[in-house]
């Protein structure tokens, strides 16, 4: 399983008027997953959709929704998220005192959980937390806005999440989100991501996948 790669196209760079439209065109490019941002207008400047929009989309695709929850405290959100349709939740480690917790609450309710670093957190942050989780995102933009340009000390992280994974024997994925395009796909690969998120690039055409 760790030797495949997975494609998550990620919703935030989808048409909101059409998004019955892009989960059809996400399938039909032998997508693994959905990748769903929902963005607080707090942990991140943006605001994107919430419970109500997933749950209403959840019937328009068979495929597991990823669903990254960039907001504050999602302790206090993640079964309702879960309710909506949610297969996999990936919450901050900065945005919340409880990680640990919120795995809990994500395994009880029969789905996997992720965990997710910004550019500037250190893979520390999260270490002791990797033998619970079933993903670990690393964020190679800063979180809030789509079509930014892929940080390169980032993927350091990924390597050294790579190397983890496999002295440890542990279990989660690794993904990565943000400023993947056809430019940069190969360094992603080659650092050990197991699940490529990718938004504009996907949905403008400029992204081959096998």
């Amino acid at each position: 399983m760790k030797n495949q790669k997975y494609l998550s196209p990620s919703l935030l760079s989808a048409d909101f008027g059409d998004l019955k439209g892009a989960l059809k065109l996400v399938e039909e490019k032998g997508s693994t997953y959905v990748h769903v941002d929902v963005m607080d207008g707090h942990f991140v400047p943006q605001v994107t959709y919430g419970q109500p929009v997933i749950s209403s989309i959840r019937k328009y695709s068979n495929l597991p929704f990823d669903v990254h929850l960039m907001v504050e405290k999602p302790e206090t959100s993640i079964e309702s998220y879960i309710e909506a349709g949610a297969d996999l939740v990936t919450f901050h480690i900065e945005a919340t005192a409880h990680a640990d917790r919120c795995i809990q609450l994500i395994h009880e309710k029969g789905k996997k959980a992720g965990i997710a670093i910004c550019p500037a957190t250190p893979v520390s942050a999260i270490k002791e937390l990797l033998p619970f989780v079933d993903l670990v995102l690393v964020m190679t933009v800063n979180p809030g806005w789509g079509g930014q340009k892929l940080i390169p000390y980032t993927l350091k992280k990924v390597k050294e999440l790579a190397d983890i994974q496999k002295e440890m024997d542990y279990n989660f994925l690794i993904s990565v989100d943000g400023g993947v395009n056809q430019d940069t796909l190969k360094d992603v690969v080659d650092a050990g991501t197991d699940i490529v998120v990718s938004g504009s690039s996907f949905f403008r055409g400029n992204l081959e996948w096998k």
